[in-house]
């Protein structure tokens, strides 16, 4: 993509990001489902239009390219919701400052994943067998969300830096709104807000670890690599309290995404053997029999994996909620 279409996309999409947080800067509160779907289907249709744009300036494919990319974020992006309502419920943070804390997530996972996808292009412009490194990367990723399951509260654990920052900053017992430090006995201490930053913060940076080198293996377009985050990440947080109790019933939820970061990965592997040119496998010519996955199966693929997931969990769901109601209390 040209520089001016760089420039054009992130104007637009900062002045989108600075409009929400001068929203929720304004009037703190916890939306109701019915706002929260509202900004959803807005953030939602923004990426279709997106996409339409993309196929109408350029061509289907590198539309999708994006359409998948996006829903292969925006489906990993639901997995760090569980975590997030985890730290949230850990750390005690009322309902109605939980919008600003999510969106300061947000921006800050946008910053760092700016750096990881300029490091990502860079690497594989320079080095085509950094795609066995993601391909296996990803599919170890894969076996270990079959075996750990739904996470839970027990599978949070503080990291080193919030360890450290509460042993060496004089942290206040209680919230003071949103705001970062207060003033106590005329000292001046640093508010539980933001050891939650430094959790939502450092928890999206391990997340972008998975979900980086899943969105190379569908397109290595940094420019689509780029939008496909924004948008996936642009929409997260109402989509925290749109979704609410059903992240709890999105029992299969680890099980699909699973698949999905493990097809992607066969497909980075298989790309990689394509193009081989490492002298020690097939003398350092191309391997032949390796098939090229073209972009519109992946996208059938990854989409009727999280739908199957999806209803799958909703199903099981109610079958265990109805057997819960006819055992008879005493």
């Amino acid at each position: 993509m040209s520089a001016w279409v760089w420039a054009i996309s992130l104007v637009v999409l900062t002045a989108v990001l600075i409009l929400d947080l001068v929203i929720i800067g304004r009037r703190p509160h916890e939306p109701s489902l019915r706002e929260s779907g509202l900004w959803v289907a807005f953030y939602v249709g923004l990426a279709l239009i997106f996409g339409v744009g993309l196929a109408l300036t350029n061509n289907f494919t590198i539309a999708g390219e994006f359409y998948t990319g996006w829903l292969t974020e925006y489906s990993l992006s639901v997995d760090n919701l569980f975590v997030f309502v985890i730290i949230m419920a850990r750390f005690g943070v009322p309902r109605q400052h939980q919008q600003k804390v999510l969106m300061i997530g947000i921006v800050l996972a946008l910053v760092l994943r700016g750096g990881f996808i300029a490091a990502g292009a860079a690497l594989l412009a320079q080095f085509s067998w950094v795609f066995y490194i993601f391909g296996a990367f990803l599919i170890y990723t894969a076996i270990n969300f079959f075996r750990q399951g739904e996470p839970n509260e027990e599978d949070f654990k503080e990291n080193a830096l919030i360890r450290w920052t509460r042993r060496a900053l004089p942290v206040s017992r209680d919230f003071s709104g949103t705001r970062l430090t207060v003033h106590e006995n005329g000292r001046r201490l640093f508010t539980p807000m933001l050891i939650v930053l430094i959790a939502i913060g450092t928890t999206d940076l391990v997340f972008a670890l998975d979900s980086i080198p899943a969105i190379f293996g569908i397109t290595q377009e940094p420019y689509l690599v780029f939008t496909a985050n924004v948008f996936a990440l642009m929409g997260l947080r109402q989509l925290y309290f749109l979704l609410g109790g059903l992240l709890d019933r999105l029992v299969y939820l680890n099980i699909g995404l699973a698949v999905v970061l493990g097809f992607i990965g066969v497909k980075l592997v298989l790309e990689a053997l394509a193009g081989n040119n490492l002298g020690f496998l097939n003398g350092g010519e191309p391997i032949g029999w390796a098939p090229h996955i073209p972009i519109w199966l992946s996208l059938t693929i990854i989409l009727g994996t999280l739908a199957i997931a999806t209803v799958a969990s909703l199903i099981k769901s109610s079958r265990d909620r109805r057997a819960e109601e006819q055992v008879p209390v005493g």
